[in-house]
C-alpha cells in the first residue's frame, strides 16, 4: 500500500492524502515521494482537476525525513556517495518544483492552484513541501507545531525549505525558524508566515477546497518568479541587506563557536542564494546541504540524536518482560528533586503521591508542580482546566498508607545511606509485593542501597538530572542483584514521563557522573598549574560545550564538590588521586564562594546573582603563569578527561551499550553535540589518533591520561566503535 493516495472529487479538486502505513507520523520516503510525483503529473494532465489539497490521513501531518533513507542512499553509493546524495537531493527539488509551478507556463499563466491542508504538527520535509504550496491552511489545534528543525540533529533544511524560506521573509526574519529549529504553534506560526489562515479542525479540508476553487493565476505565483522580485531585508549586495548577513555571520559564530557545519553552511546557502536565480539558488542549497551530510559531525549528529535516542526511546534494550506501565507512582521526598519528578509524573497522567516528613514541605513540593503550570499559563502554553488535571492527580501528604496501592516508589530523600534504608524499610512495610522500589541517587551505590529492602531483585537506581522538567536524559542503574522487571519497570516509566533512558550497570559514580566529574576537576586542575581561567573556561566552550568546567562548578555549587571530594577519599584512600584540585575548591568553600547559589564562586556575580566575569580574587591566590599552554592542548585535556572515562566505562562492562554512552553524553551534560558524543568523536579523529593524543597528555599530565587497552587495541587493528558495537554489543 502507498504512502499516499489520491481522489478526484466531483467538484474538480483531487485530494492527496499522506497516510504513512504502520507509522504513528508520516515520515518521507524514496518510494513515496515518486508517488507523489506520478500523483502530481496525472492531477496536471487532467482537465476535470481544477487544483489539489495536500493534507494527512493522521491526527499530524509529517515528522521529516526517514534519516534512514540518507544513510541508505550513502550505503548504495560505493565510492560516489557525495554525487548521489546531491542527485537525490535535486530529485527532490525538482518534484517540488513541479508543485510549485503546477502546470504554469512561462507568463504565469494556466497553472492549478494547489493548498495545503494541516491537521497537526509539521517537520522538516513536510514544512517543506507546505512551502511550495500555494496557500497553507492549519487546524486550530493548540497541540500542533510547525517548524524546520533540522539544524538541531546536524542538517538544515535541505528540500527547498532554507531557499523558500528565506526568499518569503528574509534572512533576519528567518533565523529563528532556520537557525534555531524552532518549533511555533498555529498563531505563532501564522505571524512568521509559516501558514496563511488557521481554521477550525472540522473546516479544515472545506476551507482549502474552497480557495482552491477560487483562486486565480495571480494567487499561486512566488513572489520569486515574478519579475521584479526583491530580497525581502535586502539583498547582501545592498546596504541593509549586508548588513543583516554581517549581524547573522556574528550571531551563528557567537552561538556555534563555529563547531557546528550545519548552520555556517545554511547561512552560506542563504547568502548566496539570495544573488541569483531561484533554481539556482536551489541547486546552491543541495550542494551545501550535500557538504554537511557528508561532514562526520553531521553523521554523527543524525546517529546520536535521532537514531539511537530514538531507538533507546523505543526501548532497544529492555529486558523481554510483561507490559509495566506505571499506573501510581510514590515519590518519596518532597525537595527539588522529588518535586520535579512529581510534576513531570503527573504530567505524564500517572496518579502520584508526593511524601514528606513535615505537611508543610509536601505542600511546597506539590506547588513546585503549580509554579511551572502557572508560567506555562502564562506563556499560553498550558490552560487552567490542565492545570488543574495535573495538580488533581497529586497527593501531597505525610502518610505512609497513602503508598498501598503503588507499583512503582521513586524514592528522592537526602543522599544519605542511613535515612535511605529508613524509608526503604517503612516503605516496603505497607506497599504490595510486586511495587518496584527505585532510589534516586547521583553518587551512592545501588547494590550497598538495596541491602535495605527485602526484595533486592525489585530493588533499581533511577537518577535524574536537575531540573527535572527539563533535562531530558534519566540515568537507570542496575544493582548486582536487580531483576529484569525492575528494569523494564524503570524504562517503561522513564518512557511514559518523555524521557530518554540509558541503562548502567553499578559502580562508583555510575556513568554520567564519572565522566563529569573528571572534566571539572580537570578545570579546576589547571586553575592550580596557573593556567588563566579564561583560557580554560573559552576552550571548552569552543569545543561545544555549553558551560566550562569552573562555571559548571559554580552552577553545581562547590560545596557539593567538597562533599564528593571527601566521599571519594574516604572510599579510595592512599589512590585518591585529586589533592591539587581539593586545593582550590576547599579553599573556595572557607572563603564562603559556595558558587551561583552563594552569589560567589570562581565567578562574581551581582546584587541580582547575574554571573559578571570570572573573579579576579582568584589570581591573588592561585597566580596566572607567564608560560601559558596552547588552546589545544586544554581542549585535549578538557575532552580527554571525559572521553576516557566512557571507554574505561564500556571496557568495563559499566555501560553496556556505546549508543547509550554518546545519547547519555549530549542529553545529560551537553559534551560536544557536535561530536555525536565520546565514541562518535573517537571515531571522527580515530583510534590511533586518539591513543597519539593519550600518549602526549600522559607524558604531560600523568597517569589520569593512560590509554585504555581497549582504545590502544582498536588502534591497532584499525578499528571503529560504531563498526564493531554500533548495535548493542558490549565490550566483552
Amino acid at each position: 500500500m502507498a504512502d499516499f493516495k489520491l481522489e478526484k472529487h466531483e467538484d474538480g479538486v483531487a485530494v492527496i492524502t499522506w497516510d504513512a502505513e504502520g507509522r504513528s507520523m508520516n515520515v518521507m520516503t524514496r518510494e513515496a515521494f515518486a508517488d507523489v510525483e506520478a500523483m502530481i503529473d496525472d492531477v496536471l494532465s487532467d482537465d476535470a482537476v481544477k487544483g489539489i489539497v495536500i493534507t494527512s490521513g493522521k491526527k499530524d501531518f509529517a515528522g521529516g525525513m526517514d534519516l534512514n533513507v540518507l544513510a541508505k542512499i550513502r550505503e548504495e553509493a560505493g565510492d560516489q556517495p557525495a554525487k548521489a546524495l546531491f542527485d537525490f537531493t535535486m530529485e527532490g527539488h525538482r518534484i517540488l518544483r513541479k508543485l510549485e509551478r503546477a502546470g504554469l507556463d512561462d507568463k504565469n499563466k494556466g497553472g492549478k492552484p494547489v493548498a495545503v491542508a494541516l491537521p497537526g504538527t509539521s517537520a522538516g520535509i513536510g514544512t517543506e513541501i507546505a512551502l511550495a504550496c500555494h496557500r497553507r491552511f492549519m487546524a486550530d489545534n493548540p497541540k500542533a507545531k510547525i517548524g524546520l528543525p533540522e539544524i538541531m540533529v546536524g542538517l538544515f533544511p535541505g528540500a527547498g525549505g532554507t531557499t523558500r524560506y528565506s526568499r518569503m521573509v528574509g534572512a533576519m526574519a528567518a533565523s529563528p525558524v532556520l537557525l534555531e529549529g524552532k518549533m511555533l504553534d498555529p498563531k505563532k506560526a501564522k505571524s512568521a508566515s509559516l501558514i496563511d489562515e488557521i481554521v477550525p479542525a472540522d473546516e479544515l479540508l472545506d476551507r482549502a477546497k474552497a480557495w482552491v476553487l477560487e483562486a486565480k493565476d495571480a494567487d499561486i505565483v512566488k513572489p520569486w518568479d515574478q519579475k521584479g522580485w526583491k530580497m525581502p531585508g535586502g539583498e547582501p549586495y545592498h546596504p541593509a541587506g549586508f548588513m543583516t548577513f554581517v549581524g547573522a555571520s556574528a550571531m551563528v559564530n557567537g552561538k556555534t563557536k563555529g563547531v557546528f557545519p550545519a548552520a555556517k553552511a545554511l547561512l552560506s546557502a542563504v547568502y548566496e542564494g539570495a544573488m541569483v536565480p531561484f533554481d539556482t539558488a536551489l541547486k546552491i542549497e543541495a550542494r551545501y546541504f550535500v557538504n554537511v551530510l557528508m561532514n562526520p559531525s553531521s553523521t554523527a549528529m543524525i546517529r546520536s540524536l535521532f537514531l539511537n535516542k530514538q531507538a533507546l526511546e523505543k526501548g532497544a534494550n529492555r529486558p523481554d518482560a510483561p507490559d509495566q506501565t506505571v499506573k501510581k507512582v510514590g515519590i518519596m521526598g518532597a525537595g527539588m528533586m522529588g518535586a520535579g519528578i512529581a510534576y513531570v509524573s503527573a504530567l505524564a497522567g500517572i496518579e502520584v503521591v508526593l511524601i514528606d516528613q513535615e505537611q508543610a514541605n509536601a505542600d511546597k513540593g506539590k506547588a513546585h508542580a503549580e509554579g511551572i503550570l502557572d508560567k506555562g499559563i502564562q506563556r499560553k502554553k498550558v490552560t487552567e482546566d490542565k492545570k488543574a488535571e495535573v495538580l488533581g492527580r497529586i497527593n501531597a501528604t505525610t502518610e505512609y498508607e497513602a503508598l498501598s496501592d503503588c507499583d512503582l516508589i521513586v524514592e528522592a530523600v537526602f543522599e544519605d545511606t542511613g535515612i535511605k534504608a529508613e524509608v526503604t524499610k517503612r516503605v516496603e512495610a505497607v506497599v504490595g509485593e510486586d511495587c518496584i522500589f527505585a532510589t534516586n541517587t547521583s553518587t551512592l551505590p545501588i547494590t550497598e542501597l538495596a541491602e535495605a529492602s527485602t526484595r533486592p531483585e525489585q530493588f533499581i537506581g533511577i537518577h535524574f538530572f536537575s531540573p527535572v522538567d527539563k533535562m531530558m536524559l534519566v540515568e537507570i542503574i542496575k544493582g548486582q542483584k536487580t531483576g529484569d522487571r525492575a528494569v523494564a519497570k524503570a524504562l517503561d516509566f522513564v518512557r511514559q514521563i518523555r524521557k530518554t533512558p540509558i541503562v548502567v550497570n553499578d559502580a562508583r559514580f555510575f556513568y554520567a557522573n564519572r565522566c563529569i566529574i573528571p572534566y571539572i576537576n580537570e578545570g579546576v586542575r589547571m586553575v592550580k598549574e596557573g593556567v588563566e581561567p579564561a583560557l580554560i573556561e573559552n576552550a571548552a566552550k569552543l569545543l561545544g560545550f555549553p558551560l566550562g568546567p569552573l562555571q559548571l562548578t559554580d552552577e553545581t555549587s562547590i560545596d557539593l564538590g567538597v562533599k564528593i571530594a571527601k566521599a571519594t577519599k574516604a572510599a579510595m584512600g592512599d589512590a585518591y588521586p585529586n589533592a591539587e584540585v581539593d586545593e582550590v575548591l576547599f579553599w573556595l568553600a572557607d572563603e564562603g564562594r559556595m558558587g551561583r547559589k552563594a552569589s560567589a564562586g570562581f565567578y562574581a556575580y551581582d546584587d541580582s546573582g547575574k554571573r559578571q566575569g570570572l573573579w579576579e580574587g582568584l589570581a591573588q591566590k592561585f597566580p596566572v603563569a607567564d608560560d601559558q599552554p596552547d588552546l589545544t592542548r586544554v581542549q585535549h585535556r578538557l575532552m580527554m578527561a571525559q572521553v576516557l572515562e566512557a571507554v574505561r566505562a564500556f571496557e568495563e562492562g559499566v555501560l553496556e551499550d556505546i549508543r547509550e554512552g554518546d545519547v547519555g553524553a549530549i542529553l545529560g551534560w551537553g559534551f560536544a553535540p557536535w561530536s555525536g558524543g565520546p565514541f562518535s568523536w573517537l571515531d571522527i579523529i580515530g583510534a590511533a589518533k586518539g591513543v597519539e593524543i593519550c600518549e602526549t597528555l600522559t607524558a604531560k599530565c600523568g597517569e589520569r591520561f593512560e590509554t585504555p587497552k581497549l582504545l590502544r587495541e582498536m588502534a591497532e587493528s584499525g578499528a571503529r566503535f560504531y563498526a564493531r558495537y554500533g548495535e548493542g554489543q558490549a565490550a566483552a
